[in-house]
């Protein structure tokens, strides 16, 4: 068995890392053809990831323009702790307030650190509200995926 194969998550490997990471770095193409990289925090969304940012943000145009990015959740501060995935998505934009509303509420939560399912507190609800009309929602769905786990390896290289 190859080394790469070696170190590969599992679906479910990635699922978990997936929700157990906070911040995705997502590049998508700018106007003159170079990369555009943004650091966005996330949450887990059938098999990939959803976020929000504003509507006039340089990554909200570039994916008007071309529905599509790399993401990349890495973590580790020494070789064989290294962990990771990279994955190309087709990106869907969310325009209805209600829903990016619900996306914003669920960022907030998880952020927050409250419980699946918990109440939203009442100043958190009046904040997202304020916010939703200018944003966007971005719903990342994988088509290709490439995944890291150096600690499978055992300490051994």
């Amino acid at each position: 068995m190859s080394r790469r194969d070696q170190i590969r998550m599992t679906p479910d490997e990635v699922q978990a890392y997936l929700t157990e990471q906070k911040v995705i770095n997502v590049a998508s193409i700018g106007p003159n053809g170079r990369p555009h990289l943004t650091a966005l925090w996330y949450y887990p969304h059938e098999g990939g990831v959803a976020t929000w940012t504003y509507g006039s943000s340089q990554k909200g145009k570039n994916l008007r323009r071309l529905p599509q990015a790399t993401v990349l959740v890495e973590s580790g501060e020494s070789y064989d702790q290294l962990r990771g995935l990279s994955f190309e998505a087709d990106v869907e934009i969310v325009e209805d307030i209600e829903t990016v509303t619900q996306m914003g509420t669920a960022l907030m939560m998880r952020y927050s650190g409250a419980e699946p399912g918990a109440p939203v507190p009442d100043e958190l609800r009046a904040l997202i509200a304020r916010q939703a009309p200018k944003r966007i929602g971005l719903i990342l769905r994988p088509t290709k995926i490439a995944s890291w786990d150096h600690s499978k390896l055992g300490g051994v290289y």
